[in-house]
C-alpha cells in the first residue's frame, strides 16, 4: 500500500500502503535465479486475449497446455490461471488468441515463502473522552489538523455528500462494525478479491481479519467517517462506502486481486474508488519483461475499464522519497520471495496503479502543507497533494501528533502518515464533487479537482532531516508542481 510500503506501497500491511512504510533492508543479486522445475505447487499466470466471446478461445489455449483458468474477465480480454508448470507462460504465448502471458507472481509459490516486507504505521489509539471538542465537532476532532488544511471542516456546514455516491475502498477491508463507518457502509456492494482474484461476497471475506489489518478501516474514516457525535469526521461523512478486499493475509496485492476489484467496482455502480497501495511484487513494472508487461497490462485494462464506467480512481503516489519522473534503480523486487534484483529501471517501468493513465496521483503533505518527507513526487506524474501526515511536521493540536488521526479495527482510532493516507482525502473531495454535480462524468470531476486544487510553491531549501543537505529537487517553482501537481484539493470548492 502506499502507505504500507515504503516505496510507496499503498497499502500493504498496516504502514505500507498506508502509513510511512520503510522497506527492509535485504542483500541484492544481479539477475533472477533459474525457474525450478515442476512441482506440485501451482503457480498464477495473468494470460491476455481478445475481449468478449474470443476469450473462449484463450481458455482453451490455457487448457491445452496444461493450465487450469481461475477466472475470466471477457469485459478486457484477461483470464486468470494457474499451473505447476514453471514454463506455462512461455508455452501459452505461442498457443491461438494469446496476446500477452506472464507470470503474476514471480513464481515465488515454487519457492520458499517469504516475509511480507511492511511495517506497522499506527502510533497507538485515542480514546474519546480525552479531548474537549468544541460545538458542532465530533469528539477527536480537535486532533484533526488535515480537515481545516483542505476546508472540509467548513465544507461540512454546507454539504456532507450524498447517499447515491459510492466510495470503494480497494485495501484490507473496512470493520463492518466500527460505529464510524457502520452508518455508510455498503455491505451489499462489498467484496473479497484476494482469493486467486475471485469475487467473494461472503462478510468474513472482505472484512479485516485481525486488529493488525487496519488500513483499509483507516482510510475509510479519513473517506467518510459519519458526523454522529463519534470519534472523528471524514471529508464527506454522508457519502456510501464499499469494502473491496485486495489485500491478502500476507499483506501483498497481485495483479489478479486489483483486476478483479477495479471490475467490480465498475459493475456496481461505483462512483470513485481509493486505491492506496502498489501492484506487488514488484516496485515498478517493466514492460520489457514479458511476465511483467503482462501483469501491468492486465491492470492497466481493468483501470481503463472502470474509467469506461465513469469510474474516478484516486491512487496513493507512494513512500519512497522517488522523483517518479527521472530513472529509478530498484533494489527490492520481487518482494515477495526469491532473489531480489538490483536494477536501473527507465520510462518504460511503472507503479502500478499510481502511474497509469487517467488515474488522480496523490502525493503527502504534513501540517506546514509541505511535502512530507517520504512522498514520491515528480513532474508530470503527481495530480494533486493533500493530507498525509508527517511526524517531523508538528500540529498545534492536543497531542501535537503530526500524523493523521482515523477509524481502526475494533471501534478504535488511531494515527498513521504515508501517501497512503493522502490519497482518501483527495477520494473524499472527489465524493463530495460527484454529490455536488451528480451530472458531471468521472472525467469532469477530476478536471474540477485539479483546477480547484490551490497552488504550493516548491520550497526555498526542501531538508526535512536537517543535515543540510536537500532531499529532493521540486521542479514548478511558485507552481510547485514537481511536489503537488495542480496543488492542495480544497473541499470547500468541491460544494460551494
Amino acid at each position: 500500500m502506499s502507505g504500507t510500503r515504503t516505496r510507496g506501497r499503498a497499502v500493504r500491511i498496516a504502514g505500507s500502503a498506508l502509513a510511512l512504510a520503510l522497506l527492509v533492508p535485504a542483500s541484492v543479486v544481479s539477475a533472477a535465479e533459474p525457474a525450478p522445475a515442476a512441482t506440485a505447487v501451482p503457480a498464477h499466470f495473468v494470460v491476455l486475449g481478445p475481449t468478449g466471446d474470443g476469450l473462449q478461445q484463450t481458455e482453451e489455449s490455457v487448457r491445452g497446455v496444461g493450465g487450469t483458468v481461475v477466472q475470466s474477465w471477457p469485459q478486457i480480454g484477461v483470464v486468470i490461471a494457474t499451473s505447476t508448470d514453471p514454463g506455462f507462460a512461455a508455452a501459452v504465448r505461442t498457443q491461438p488468441a494469446v496476446e500477452q502471458a506472464g507470470a503474476s507472481r514471480n513464481l515465488a509459490e515454487q519457492l520458499p515463502p517469504a516475509q511480507s516486507q511492511r511495517l506497522e504505521a499506527l502510533e497507538g489509539k485515542v480514546e474519546t473522552t480525552a479531548l474537549a471538542a468544541a460545538a458542532g465537532q465530533e469528539p477527536l476532532e480537535p486532533e484533526q489538523w488535515d480537515l481545516p488544511q483542505i476546508k472540509a471542516d467548513q465544507a461540512s456546514a454546507i454539504s456532507q455528500g450524498s447517499k447515491d455516491i459510492t466510495v470503494g475502498v480497494l485495501d484490507y477491508g473496512i470493520d463492518p462494525t466500527h460505529p464510524d463507518l457502520q452508518p455508510n457502509l455498503d455491505v451489499s456492494k462489498s467484496v473479497s478479491c484476494v482469493n486467486e482474484g475471485v469475487p467473494d461476497t461472503r462478510q468474513e471475506a472482505w472484512q479485516p481479519q485481525d486488529p493488525t489489518q487496519d488500513h483499509g478501516t483507516h482510510v475509510a474514516g479519513t473517506i467518510a467517517a459519519a458526523r454522529n457525535g463519534i470519534g472523528v469526521a471524514g471529508v464527506a461523512p454522508n457519502v456510501a462506502l464499499a469494502s473491496v478486499r485486495v489485500i491478502d493475509d500476507n499483506g501483498f496485492i497481485y495483479p489478479e486481486y486489483a483486476v478483479c476489484g477495479f471490475i467490480w467496482a465498475a459493475e456496481h455502480g461505483f462512483d470513485v474508488t481509493n486505491n492506496s497501495y502498489f501492484v506487488d511484487p514488484w516496485y515498478l513494472w517493466c514492460d520489457s519483461d514479458p511476465d511483467q508487461k503482462a501483469g501491468a497490462e492486465a491492470v492497466r485494462r481493468a483501470v481503463a475499464y472502470a474509467a469506461g464506467k465513469d469510474v474516478a480512481t484516486v491512487v496513493s503516489a507512494g513512500n519512497s522519497n522517488w522523483d517518479l519522473s527521472k530513472p529509478i534503480r530498484d533494489t527490492n523486487s520481487p518482494n515477495n520471495g526469491g532473489p531480489l534484483q538490483d536494477r536501473q529501471t527507465g520510462h518504460d517501468c511503472h507503479i502500478l496503479p499510481g502511474e497509469l493513465p487517467g488515474v488522480v496521483s496523490v502525493s503527502a503533505v504534513g501540517v506546514q502543507a509541505v511535502k512530507s518527507y517520504y512522498s514520491n513526487y515528480g513532474l508530470g506524474t503527481v495530480t494533486v497533494t493533500a493530507p498525509g501526515g508527517d511526524a517531523r511536521q508538528i500540529p498545534p493540536t492536543p497531542s501535537g501528533n503530526g500524523r493523521v488521526l482515523s477509524s481502526v479495527p475494533g471501534g478504535g482510532w488511531g494515527w498513521m502518515q504515508g501517501t497512503s493516507m493522502a490519497g482518501p482525502h483527495a477520494a473524499g473531495v472527489v465524493a463530495l464533487l460527484r454529490s455536488t454535480h451528480p451530472d458531471w462524468s468521472a472525467q469532469q470531476v477530476i478536471g474540477a479537482l485539479t483546477n480547484e486544487a490551490d497552488a504550493l510553491a516548491c520550497p526555498e531549501h526542501y531538508d526535512p532531516d536537517g543535515d543540510g543537505k536537500p532531499d529532493a529537487v521540486c521542479a514548478g517553482g511558485n507552481r510547485g508542481a514537481g511536489f503537488y501537481g495542480a496543488g492542495l484539493i480544497d473541499a470547500l470548492d468541491a460544494v460551494s
